[in-house]
C-alpha cells in the first residue's frame, strides 16, 4: 500500500461508480481474481480523457477489455482504440464483452506478444496506457515513443509495485528481482528522456503520465 489504505476507501468511497455494465464486469472480473484496473486509477483516467479529448487510443494489455470499454466510455465518440492482448484464455471473453457493449466498432483487439504486435503498427497515437508485464515496459517503450504523436500522452500503470519498488534487492522475493530492477530502470528512462516530460504519482499501485515534447 502506498498511501494509508483509509485515506484509499474513504476517496473511492465518493465515487460515483461506472455504467451498469462497466460495474458487473468489474464485479466479475474481481470474482475471477482477473486483475483490472483499481477505482482510483478509473478516476485519473477517466479525468485525463475528458482534458485530451483522443482521436486515437493505443492500450496495451487487454485482459478482458475492462479498460478498454472504460476508456471508450470518456473520450470522444469518434475515437478509436486499438489493444493488444497475449493470453490466449482472455482473447475471446474481451471480445464478447466489446460485443455486448456495443463497441466492436470502435476498439481493435490484436492477438500476440506486445512487442512484437508494437512492431508492426504505423499511425500516431494521442493517448497510449501501457497495462502488461510490467517487466517489457522498459523493451516496448521504443515503439511506444515512435507511436506517440508529439503532444500524446503515455500513462504506465502499476509501476512502484504497492511501493515494493524501493525495498532492498535481498528483500525482494527472488521471482519480482527482474521485473523491480527493470521498472526501476524503466522510471529513470522515462524521467530523464529528452523526448518526454514525466510525473510518476503514489496512485494505486503507482502510475507514470509522461508527456511527448
Amino acid at each position: 500500500m502506498i498511501v494509508d489504505e483509509r485515506m484509499v476507501t474513504y476517496i473511492n468511497s465518493l465515487d460515483k461508480g461506472n455504467t451498469a455494465f462497466l460495474d458487473e464486469l468489474e464485479k466479475e472480473a474481481r470474482e475471477n481474481r482477473v486483475p483490472i484496473i483499481r477505482r482510483e486509477m478509473q478516476s485519473f483516467l477517466k479525468v485525463l480523457l475528458r482534458i485530451t479529448s483522443p482521436r486515437l487510443i493505443l492500450e496495451v494489455g487487454t485482459a478482458v477489455g475492462f479498460s478498454t470499454l472504460l476508456m471508450s466510455e470518456y473520450a470522444p465518440e469518434d475515437c478509436r482504440i486499438t489493444t493488444i492482448e497475449n493470453y490466449e484464455k482472455r482473447i475471446p471473453i474481451a471480445r464478447e464483452n466489446f460485443r455486448k457493449a456495443g463497441k466492436e466498432d470502435r476498439i481493435t483487439l490484436l492477438e500476440g506478444d506486445a512487442a512484437q504486435v508494437l512492431k508492426t503498427l504505423e499511425g500516431s497515437y494521442d493517448f497510449i496506457f501501457m497495462d502488461a508485464a510490467k517487466a517489457q515496459y522498459i523493451h516496448f517503450l521504443p515503439d511506444i515513443l515512435r507511436l506517440l504523436s508529439n503532444g500524446g500522452i503515455l500513462v504506465s500503470d502499476n509501476v512502484l509495485q504497492d511501493g515494493d519498488l524501493i525495498e532492498s534487492h535481498f528483500a525482494v522475493e527472488r521471482r519480482n528481482r527482474t521485473i523491480y530492477k527493470r521498472m526501476r530502470e524503466y522510471l529513470y528512462v522515462l524521467k530523464n528522456h529528452e523526448q518526454l516530460e514525466t510525473s510518476i504519482l503514489p496512485l494505486g499501485d503507482g502510475v507514470t503520465l509522461s508527456v511527448k515534447k
